[in-house]
């Protein structure tokens, strides 16, 4: 006998629709990228480029869809993917014309600020928000630059 069971509202349950759900992305396993970068003013080593192994965890709310889902996981790895194996810069580092220069500019992300893990896990917030469909309501995004750095909006 198979057992049907209906999305309706009754005492004990609300419309399967209705309810906000929250999806993690990357939880136990964090979808890793592979990008360099260089933080161009710092004081320090980091001032040099070099690359990191990201870890990144996403949380997505929202109401369900007809599909059953909050969102496709596809849609937030695709987005992901545009920075892996990547090279992130700030606006106005020389680097972006060394890079276009050698055929490479394609390689580079160029953001409006410093590319520390902070400033991506808000980039990466706006750009999931901006492509998500309307039942998404919020979006975190955790951005593991080491195994002692990590940075959530």
């Amino acid at each position: 006998m198979v057992e049907r069971i209906s999305g309706e509202a009754s005492s004990h349950t609300h419309n399967i629709g209705m309810n906000e759900r929250t999806l993690q992305i990357g939880g136990d396993s964090p979808i890793r990228i592979s990008a360099g970068h260089r933080i161009l003013h710092h004081d320090g080593k980091c001032s040099r480029p070099h690359g990191h192994n990201y870890e990144v965890t996403i949380e997505v709310s929202g109401s369900l869809t007809e599909e059953g889902w909050i969102v496709d996981k596809g849609v937030v790895t695709d987005i992901l993917a545009e920075w892996d194996h990547k090279f992130l810069v700030k606006e106005g580092d020389p680097l972006i014309e060394a890079f276009e220069a050698s055929g490479d500019g394609d390689a580079l992300v160029v953001l409006e600020h410093p590319p520390t893990a902070e400033v991506m896990s808000v980039v990466l917030e706006r750009k999931l928000l901006d492509a998500l469909p309307d039942n998404v309501n919020s979006v975190s995004a955790t951005v593991r630059e080491t195994g002692e750095l990590c940075a959530t909006y």
